[in-house]
């Protein structure tokens, strides 16, 4: 196993980033940090970017000004650069898999690929390869899946079994795009908690892109909030405040604390929008504001 970076050691640095795609910019100067054994959550509306950006730090996307720097060495910068360079340091869960439910691959097998999947030939099975899964599995509470073919599993437990995957080659960088989409309640909690145990028992950075904040408050370390293709980043009180968010998205923004959550109004409104989003009735004739 690698070495853990000891906690709050920095894992991720954004630099500057710029993106254009098909002559739009995508994302405007974005700068952040993500330090070991802290949860990240990289949260924004439906098309701010989030998997653009998660993108350029795999390497996937080039920027077209700036860098993204991973466990202190360079993983793409202005001059572009590969997946290869960062991927041996940096763990991915992609936001949708799809699976055939007929696919005659189990749990134990996906989270193997983890481990040499990116190679070439007919991988070679040993006791400390089974075990080393095994335990991942274990780790994530999917023990029980280790047979089971992955088509027949609930997405709450294929998010398990997918981080399982993302986990077992030792990352000190985990990526998670939306992983929370299309999961029951019952399931968004138990994933969140399972990796905000992760983090602490492994010391592994996680960067968890989101369009709803609210699952993620009671393990956020750090937010980084994504809009219009801009970001401000910092502690969820420093970040989540109508001036800040109102300058990101270049018009008023209302922030309203409705019991233990917290609603994002971005679109121009009066008060009956707002109570609205705040989950009030909806009065005819009137289309509901969304918080992101």
């Amino acid at each position: 196993m690698p070495p853990v970076p000891a906690r709050g050691a920095q894992v991720l640095s954004v630099e500057g980033v710029h993106v254009w795609l098909s002559g739009r910019e995508v994302l405007h100067d974005v700068g952040f940090e993500v330090r070991a054994g802290e949860f990240t959550g990289l949260i924004g509306p439906n098309g701010a970017g989030k998997t653009t950006l998660l993108r350029v730090i795999l390497g996937l996307e080039p920027p077209a000004q700036g860098r993204v720097i991973v466990g202190g060495g360079p993983g793409a910068t202005s001059e572009g650069a590969g997946p290869g360079r960062t991927a041996e340091r940096v763990g991915y869960v992609p936001q949708k898999v799809v699976v055939d439910p007929d696919l005659p691959l189990r749990a134990r097998d996906l989270v193997s690929l983890g481990l040499d999947g990116h190679r070439l030939g007919i991988p070679l099975r040993n006791r400390g390869r089974r075990q080393k899964v095994d335990a991942m599995l274990e780790a994530v509470d999917a023990g029980r899946l280790a047979d089971a073919r992955i088509g027949t599993l609930s997405g709450g437990e294929l998010q398990r079994v997918l981080i399982a995957h993302a986990l077992v080659s030792d990352p000190a960088l985990l990526l998670l795009d939306e992983p929370l989409a299309n999961l029951d309640l019952r399931s968004e909690h138990e994933v969140v908690a399972l990796l905000a145990r992760l983090t602490g028992e492994r010391g592994v950075a996680v960067l968890l892109s989101a369009h709803d904040m609210n699952p993620l408050l009671p393990v956020m370390d750090r937010i980084v909030y994504l809009a219009a293709g801009r970001a401000a980043s910092g502690g969820t009180d420093e970040v989540v405040r109508e001036e800040v968010l109102s300058e990101l998205y270049g018009h008023q923004v209302d922030v309203l604390h409705v019991r233990d959550r917290i609603l994002v109004v971005a679109g121009p409104h009066g008060p009956r929008e707002a109570d609205q989003a705040a989950g009030l009735p909806e009065p005819p004739g009137r289309t509901r504001s969304r918080g992101v």
